[in-house]
C-alpha cells in the first residue's frame, strides 16, 4: 500500500478522535440531569464539518443523536451520507423515545462511530446489529481495549454501568480530613476543615448524585441542609436539582426541628429506622418525611437491603456523608465503590478526635481496603483524592 493511502487513514483516524472529543464534551452537560439515563453526546458531521450537535438533557427528553441530528436539519443541512459520533452505543429498543436506531436509518447516516457498547447485557451490540443490516458502517472504538477514548467514554458512565448491571446505586463515600484523617475534634467541631474550593467541588460531587446519606449523628451534631446549593446548572438557568436525603437512624432519633424534616424538601427525606425505633416516634416522623423499616436484626440496619431498595427506586448513585461509623460500614462492608477524600493542610491529633473511617478496621494488613485509578487534584491549598475501591 502507499504512503498516500496510510496518510489518508491516519487522517480519518485523526478526524474520528477529534469529533469524539467535541461528543464527550456535550455529553458532560448532562451531568447530575440525566439519571436514570447515561449521559451521552453526538455529534453530525458531513465533508469534514460539524453540522449538527446534540447531547441527552433529561431522562424522559430526546436522546443525543436525535438532537444532534434535529440540530442539524434545523440548520439547514442535510444528514444523507453524513458521519455520527456518540458516546454510547444507539438504543434500539421502544422506551420513553422512540429507538435512535431508527432514526439514524432514516435520517441516511452512512458511518457511526462509537465510544462505548450499551453495558445492558439485554441491549449490548444490538444497536451495532440493527445499523450494520441496514447498511451502516459501525465502529465500535472499545473493540480496542487501549483506546483511550474508549475508556473515557466508558469512565464518563461508570454509575449508569454499575446500576444498569447490578441495579444497585454506585456509592461513593466522601470525607473531608485533617492529614491525619480526622473529621472532627473530640467535641464534634468540624466547620471547616477544608477551604472554599474543596467545599465548592464537594457540592458538585453532591449535584451529580441522586441521594446523599448521612448517619443521624450527623444530623443530631450538625443539623445538615444537605442540599447542592446549585453547584451545577440544570440548563442556562441555573436552576439546581432536588436531591434526595437518606439518614440511617436505627432507634428514630431524628428531632422533628431537624431542616431535613422541616424544610420545603421534607419529601425528599427517607429515614431508615430498625424493628426496635419506638413507634411513636416513627409515627411522628412519617407525617413529614419517608420513613422505612429495615428488616433484619432489631437494632441493625440492612446496608444490602437498603442499596437493593435503592436501586429498584432507580437511584443510581448515592454519596455517602456519614460520620467514622457509617463511612466504616460502607468502606469494611464492601459497599463502595469509590471514595473521594479531601485532605486539609491541618493535623488534629488525639484519640478522641473523631476518624473519617472507624469500626473495628482490618485486623492484617492483607485485608485492607485497596484502591485502584487514584487520582490526586489540588484545590486551593488541599487536596482531593480519588479512586476505584478493588473489587
Amino acid at each position: 500500500m502507499d504512503a498516500g493511502y496510510h496518510a489518508c487513514v491516519r487522517s480519518k483516524k485523526n478526524s474520528d478522535i477529534a469529533m469524539m472529543r467535541v461528543a464527550l464534551r456535550l455529553a458532560r452537560r448532562g451531568c447530575g440531569t440525566t439519571s436514570p439515563n447515561p449521559m451521552v453526546g453526538a455529534v453530525v458531521v458531513r465533508n469534514g464539518a460539524i453540522i449538527g450537535r446534540g447531547w441527552h438533557r433529561r431522562a424522559g427528553g430526546p436522546h443525543a443523536e436525535i438532537e444532534a441530528i434535529a440540530n442539524a436539519r434545523r440548520l439547514g443541512s442535510t444528514t444523507r451520507n453524513a458521519t455520527l459520533y456518540v458516546t454510547l452505543e444507539p438504543c434500539c429498543t421502544h422506551g420513553r423515545t422512540p429507538p435512535c436506531t431508527e432514526a439514524i436509518i432514516t435520517a441516511g447516516i452512512k458511518r457511526v462511530v462509537v465510544g462505548t457498547t450499551d453495558p445492558n447485557p439485554v441491549h449490548s451490540g444490538k444497536g451495532f446489529q440493527i445499523l450494520r443490516r441496514a447498511g451502516i458502517e459501525v465502529i465500535p472504538l472499545g473493540d480496542d481495549p487501549c483506546n483511550r477514548l474508549a475508556v473515557e467514554c466508558e469512565k464518563l458512565n461508570e454509575v449508569f454501568n454499575h446500576w444498569i448491571v447490578h441495579r444497585t446505586p454506585f456509592v461513593t463515600v466522601k470525607a473531608a480530613m485533617t492529614l491525619d484523617g480526622k473529621i472532627a475534634t473530640a467535641g464534634g467541631e468540624s466547620k471547616w476543615i477544608t477551604g472554599e474550593q474543596a467545599r465548592t467541588h464537594g457540592m458538585k460531587l453532591r449535584q451529580a448524585s441522586d441521594a446523599i446519606l448521612v448517619g443521624v449523628n450527623t444530623v443530631l451534631a450538625d443539623d445538615p441542609s444537605l442540599t447542592a446549593r446549585n453547584a451545577l446548572t440544570d440548563g442556562p438557568s441555573g436552576a439546581g436539582k432536588s436531591i434526595r436525603r437518606i439518614v440511617l437512624d436505627s432507634m428514630a432519633r431524628t428531632p422533628t426541628t431537624a431542616k431535613v424534616v422541616r424544610d420545603e424538601q421534607a419529601a425528599m427525606t427517607t429515614i431508615v429506622v430498625s424493628l426496635s425505633a419506638p413507634r411513636k416516634r416513627v409515627e411522628l416522623l412519617s407525617k413529614r418525611v419517608k420513613v422505612l423499616v429495615a428488616p433484619g436484626a432489631r437494632s441493625k440496619l440492612d446496608l444490602r437491603w437498603l442499596l437493593r431498595k435503592l436501586g429498584r427506586e432507580n437511584v443510581t448513585s448515592l454519596l455517602v456523608e456519614g460520620g467514622g461509623e457509617v463511612n466504616a460500614s460502607f468502606l469494611l462492608g464492601g459497599f463502595a465503590q469509590r471514595i473521594a477524600f479531601f485532605y486539609a493542610p491541618k493535623i488534629l491529633g488525639g484519640s478522641a478526635s473523631r476518624k473519617a473511617v472507624a469500626g473495628d478496621g482490618a485486623t492484617k494488613l492483607a485485608d485492607a481496603i485497596r484502591l485502584r485509578n487514584v487520582e490526586w487534584k489540588k484545590l486551593g491549598v488541599d487536596l482531593l483524592m480519588t479512586a476505584r475501591t478493588e473489587k
